[in-house]
């Protein structure tokens, strides 16, 4: 799924939230379930895929995950909850 993407991480439901930007979703998923990388997701056990968006290009992207990081957490959980209000990990479904 090399396109870019803006996707948001729970902990598990109604848990920790994450909102990051990449160009190759599955690969960055991958990295956070496996710890590839040390920081916030690994800190706070943060890596369920609970929403993603594609968008047409990378600037776009990053512009959209600046608005969503700006947003107060009852707007992030509706995002959430519009799409998967289970808050099920999307990743087996995109891998």
């Amino acid at each position: 799924m090399k396109q870019p993407s803006v996707y948001i991480l729970a902990s598990k439901k109604n848990g920790t939230l994450y909102i990051g930007v990449t160009s190759d979703l599955i690969k960055r998923i991958w990295q956070h379930k496996h710890k590839v990388v040390s920081g916030f997701t690994e800190q706070y056990e943060v890596s369920r895929l609970v929403y993603f968006e594609q968008l047409d290009d990378m600037e776009n992207a990053i512009i959209r995950e600046k608005v969503l990081k700006k947003w107060n957490r009852a707007w992030k959980v509706r995002l959430i909850e519009t799409t998967n209000p289970n808050w099920l990990d999307l990743y087996d479904d995109i891998a």
